[in-house]
């Protein structure tokens, strides 16, 4: 094995060439993701690229919703070695200034764009994410996270949109550790044990003075298995925001939100309302390659040089029956402390969840 650029820079963490991870799981993986609205919801773009070092892959998508319509793009390809360099087929990202600016570049002929993402606050760590089948980690994982703006153009079908920093908020992470990617593997003793149920809520917001990152996740019967409330301020400040008590509305007979309100507590001890209104959303599982998309999904082998294109109809009765099976993220308007903060309400009720009064995989309201 040969010494790859990284290895000139005083980035090791292990004794070994940063050719390869600290970790032998096949599941290694490195990822970022980003989503873009102009707060309206008429738009919503959502897009990533990720590496997978222990399978040799590196992969990326976009995907923007328009109306009832989902243009997807996704490519693969062979990961060669381990570098700075982030691009798969004709996407790229480009660090123009680490943890503050990007450029995010995509040529195709269904879906391209070239827009520079900005920071508004700087970017924070969330808490580690573990997540258990039986004695074994399925999901071992850092990320940071931060909200800003977005500018430059935007090509749906072949219409141009421009993007102004004024109007195009979002929220973007990275993250990196162990998730299930690339082909599924036996279930083994897990197996023996099935999941009852997945509740999970992501929020993060940008408002004018500050910007807010709220992530809970519970297991079946209620109990809090991931909790994260912070408030993050222009210098650097962040502010712990105790245990969230979370109200979500749904649509009658579906698990479909159609607003929130998340009760926050400051250091002080006052109660800090956010209500939450979602947009318009796009299923990470159809066309995005998460959990639960039947298409493709991160880290999988296809090849070198790989790329695909998709429409969705989203009135179509098979894609509006994969809806619920998955995590979903909706473009957002918040308000709290008298500000209207804009960003991301990600959001999956699958199964049992006693709190809300889901028993089963098959119950509604």
């Amino acid at each position: 094995m040969k010494p790859v650029e990284l290895d000139e820079f005083p980035v090791h963490q292990v004794p070994m060439s940063m050719a390869r991870v600290g970790s032998s799981d096949r599941n290694f993986y490195d990822r970022c993701y980003l989503n873009a609205h102009d707060r309206s919801g008429e738009l919503f773009l959502i897009t990533g690229l990720g590496t997978y070092p222990n399978l040799g892959v590196v992969d990326a998508f976009a995907t923007v919703r328009a109306g009832d319509v989902q243009h997807s793009v996704k490519f693969s390809d062979a990961l060669e070695e381990r570098s700075t360099r982030q691009q798969v087929g004709s996407y790229r990202i480009e660090v123009v200034q680490p943890l503050s600016e990007l450029r995010v570049v995509c040529e195709d002929d269904a879906l391209a764009f070239d827009l520079t993402w900005r920071g508004s606050f700087p970017a924070v760590l969330e808490q580690t994410h573990l997540m258990l089948a039986g004695p074994r980690p399925t999901l071992d994982a850092q990320r940071f996270a931060q909200v800003g703006t977005w500018e430059g153009v935007l090509s749906v079908a072949g219409v141009d949109h421009a993007v102004s920093p004024d109007t195009w908020v979002g929220t973007r992470d990275r993250s990196w550790g162990i998730r299930p990617v690339g082909e599924a593997e036996p279930a083994a003793r897990a197996a023996e044990e099935p999941m009852e149920g997945f509740w999970w809520l992501y929020v993060p917001m940008r408002f004018d003075d500050f910007a807010l990152i709220v992530i809970v996740q519970e297991s079946p019967d209620g109990f809090r298995t991931l909790n994260d409330a912070t408030r993050v301020f222009p210098d650097g400040r962040v502010e712990q925001l105790g245990w969230p008590r979370v109200e979500i509305d749904y649509r009658p007979g579906t698990r479909e939100p159609t607003g929130a309100r998340l009760h926050l507590t400051t250091p002080d001890g006052s109660p800090l309302l956010v209500e939450v209104e979602p947009l318009q959303g796009v299923a990470l599982h159809v066309g995005c390659g998460y959990g639960g998309d039947p298409e493709w999904s991160h880290g999988l082998w296809k090849g070198r040089g790989w790329a695909s294109a998709t429409t969705y109809d989203l009135k179509d009765p098979d894609i509006q029956a994969r809806l619920p099976w998955g995590v979903t993220d909706f473009a957002a308007r918040a308000t709290c402390d008298g500000q209207v903060g804009w960003g991301l309400f990600e959001h999956a009720s699958m199964g049992r969840h006693d709190p809300s009064g889901f028993a089963d995989w098959a119950a509604v309201r």
